[in-house]
């Protein structure tokens, strides 16, 4: 079942994670789910636009880019995949898929069209904050900044990252997974240490959206037959080194 909130009782407190005025697009055709959500959001301070269809959804993002959305995949007309396809080919907006397509090739393909992240119905609404607690953090604003190893550059500042001369094209999660590992060079990263630091503390275990994730910046460090810099070291966790 669906965890909704006690009218008398607070069940969550403010959070110092972005502002308080971090704008959510709730893109859903259920009306009982725009309302559930728009009011606990509401409660913990963001500031909440609702749609009911895909296209709506779409029309209101590019209009007034929020700051993070929450997208349903099974809508009539344009589904959830393709309004995430369209808004990651726009910009890198943090996406978050609340949907009741629970098998793995569902959360494969969410993922695969440039999601940030993904739940399934029914869920708990502590869960959902925390997730969205977590997005909304990876995606503050951050000092001028570039960062590099080997061949690897990143400009935190513009969120911008390359390989020699050739840009990647990187999803929130994917530049905040690079940045991590190019702030520790040649050392072993463990799989929970780089969930608590990019996912945050609160992430449901067990999971494997770490090693997902990894194989994502992998294959996009690797295009072109460049030589392999992000390591696997078994029963310990990633490096990144030059071979």
């Amino acid at each position: 079942m669906y965890v909704l909130l006690d009218p008398q009782k607070r069940l969550f407190s403010y959070t110092s994670v972005g502002t308080m005025t971090s704008n959510i697009l709730v893109v859903d055709d259920d009306p009982k789910i725009t309302r559930m959500l728009k009011r606990a959001l509401d409660l913990e301070g963001y500031s909440v636009e609702a749609a009911s269809s895909g296209a709506s959804g779409l029309e209101a993002a590019l209009q007034h880019e929020p700051d993070l959305v929450i997208l349903d995949i099974l809508m009539p007309g344009l589904d959830g995949l393709e309004v995430c396809r369209k808004l990651r080919a726009a910009g890198d907006t943090p996406i978050l898929f609340l949907t009741a397509k629970d098998e793995v090739q569902d959360r494969v393909a969410g993922l695969d069209s440039g999601a940030d992240d993904y739940l399934v119905k029914p869920f708990a609404l502590e869960e959902l904050l925390a997730r969205v607690r977590a997005l909304l953090r990876r995606h503050e604003p951050v000092s001028q900044e570039v960062l590099r190893y080997a061949d690897v550059q990143i400009d935190i500042g513009e969120r911008r990252a390359h390989r020699g001369e050739r840009e990647l094209a990187l999803s929130t999660t994917e530049f905040a997974l690079l940045h991590h590992f190019l702030r520790h060079p040649r050392r072993v990263l463990a799989r929970e240490a780089i969930l608590d630091t990019i996912w945050g503390p609160e992430f449901v275990r067990p999971t494997n959206v770490v090693g997902v994730y990894v194989g994502y910046l992998r294959s996009k460090l690797e295009a072109d037959g460049k030589p392999r810099l992000l390591h696997t070291v078994r029963g310990a966790g990633y490096v990144l080194r030059e071979q």
